[in-house]
């Protein structure tokens, strides 16, 4: 989810309307992202069927969209700086609904993954736009705190929910059905946002386009390079070519953003070995994350033989203890210190994965399931705030936005690179002569595996490169309970 932006200058009052409206709209909004990018995850087994997607062209169906947040998302949020930030927020819900209704009609795979990239550009818009007005509309202090945890709710709510209705969904209706909810949703969101919200003021400044198409444009060519080896391998000459291409773009991104008046991504936030780690942290991670929901809903329904309802509540023992913690991580944070929490939180999570890697074809979904999700929704919930705030920690109060999206940034990059390098070892487990149901076995376990070695080296570069956090995070710098993140 979107980090709370760290600033000492006064926001730019949007008001128009009763403040308990303008926190719904927004809210709303907001749960309309969230719930749509968990709905896909128990619907991806019947997606992967009607839509004829290979196991390595479904990740698509997920990479669309959060390497296009991902590398639009600080475009996104300076957008709302230069034009306004209500008009952005419209334009957002326009974008995300308009590509919600052409994913639930899509008739072919193509379709579909085009679709799931407008989305992303939707999202991109939307998820800085909603923040930034929340902070437009409260006064700092205790409404904003009140604003911002109702804020921070909605996520782990929509999350959790989101696995839920996908799958009753999936079930009584149509996979297509979430994405349609989508389209009343924005569309009511958008005639109150227009009767309610008040415009902010616009300041003057530039977009870095170049930085943003280098950004979305180079990690899609490796992630393309990554999901096409594990089909052609690592000579073919379009695996060769996508990884040239992403290297070369991104090595365009640092030059650019050196060279930038006004850079999406300046590079001097990377001068701190602190926040540095903390990037890498996340993206690691979330890649690990992502792989978790990504595959371990296939083997719920794939293996275990559940519906796309069981599978949703499945994952309850995870989100659950998520948010409880999540509730509780400030205090422990103040209590033993960021660093020891994060450590904890990362190690939880490793071992939760390790032990979930573990589930074979005859495994009860108790001990092989439910008990590591229990872990790692312990060590999720402990671990997210003290990472964020790590990669916060310093940051002039002129950074305080730049360094709050690339937070999100590398969340949704790492999630989208993450999963193609595990649809890729996934891949490569699989024995030419092996059932489906133990093909998928097969590919779940080494995917899980992978997720595992993630979050290890995870580990490591919280020891070696965040261990000098103070034992208590600056005044404001320890954000709002962060609730279950399911790659969004």
């Amino acid at each position: 989810m979107p980090t709370p932006r760290l600033t000492t200058e006064p926001a730019t009052r949007a008001t128009a309307g009763h403040p308990t409206m303008i926190l719904t709209i927004i809210c709303l909004s907001y749960f309309m992202v969230i719930l749509d990018n968990s709905i896909i995850f128990t619907g991806l087994p019947k997606i992967e069927e009607a839509m004829a997607f290979t196991p390595t062209g479904l990740t698509w169906v997920q990479d669309a969209y959060t390497l296009v947040f991902g590398g639009l998302l600080l475009l996104g949020a300076r957008s709302g700086d230069i034009v306004g930030r209500r008009r952005m927020f419209v334009i957002g819900l326009i974008i995300f609904g308009i590509a919600s209704l052409l994913v639930g009609v899509a008739p072919t795979a193509w379709w579909m993954i085009a679709a799931r990239a407008l989305q992303g550009v939707g999202a991109a818009i939307l998820a800085p736009s909603s923040l930034s007005l929340l902070t437009a509309s409260f006064p700092e202090g205790h409404q904003r705190a009140k604003a911002v945890a109702a804020y921070s709710a909605v996520a782990g709510i929509g999350a959790s929910a989101g696995l839920v209705v996908g799958g009753v969904l999936a079930d009584l209706v149509s996979w297509r059905a979430g994405f349609f909810l989508n389209v009343p949703i924005a569309a009511a969101m958008i005639a109150l946002a227009m009767r309610t919200i008040g415009e902010t003021e616009r300041r003057r400044g530039r977009f870095d386009l170049v930085g943003a198409l280098c950004a979305t444009l180079g990690m899609t060519a490796l992630v393309f390079a990554i999901v096409d080896a594990a089909e052609v391998g690592w000579t073919a000459p379009t695996t060769i070519g996508a990884f040239v291409l992403g290297v070369l773009l991104l090595a365009a991104l640092v030059v650019n953003e050196a060279r930038a008046e006004q850079p999406i991504m300046p590079l001097r936030l990377f001068a701190s070995r602190e926040r540095t780690g903390a990037y890498l942290v996340r993206m690691l991670y979330l890649g690990a994350m992502i792989g978790f929901f990504f595959f371990t809903t296939q083997y719920l329904q794939g293996v275990l033989g559940f519906s796309p309802l069981q599978a949703g509540i499945a994952f309850l023992p995870m989100s659950a203890v998520n948010f409880a913690v999540a509730l509780l991580v400030n205090r422990f944070v103040r209590r033993f210190g960021a660093t020891p929490v994060l450590i904890a939180g990362v190690a939880l999570t490793l071992a939760g994965m390790g032990w979930l890697s573990r589930a074979g074809a005859d495994s009860g979904y108790l001990t092989a399931v439910a008990l590591p999700m229990v872990l790692i929704g312990v060590g999720q919930g402990l671990a997210f705030a003290p990472m964020t705030s790590a990669g916060l920690a310093g940051v002039d109060s002129a950074d305080a936005g730049a360094a709050s999206g690339l937070v999100n940034t590398f969340h949704q990059i790492g999630s989208a690179l993450g999963l193609g390098i595990l649809t890729s070892v996934a891949a490569t487990a699989v024995h030419e002569r092996a059932s489906a149901s133990a093909a998928l076995v097969d590919r779940v376990g080494a995917a899980l595996t992978g997720s595992t070695v993630l979050l290890a080296v995870a580990l490591l570069l919280v020891i070696t490169l965040i261990a000098r956090m103070p034992r208590q995070t600056q005044a404001g710098q320890v954000v709002t309970p962060q609730p279950a993140h399911t790659g969004r």
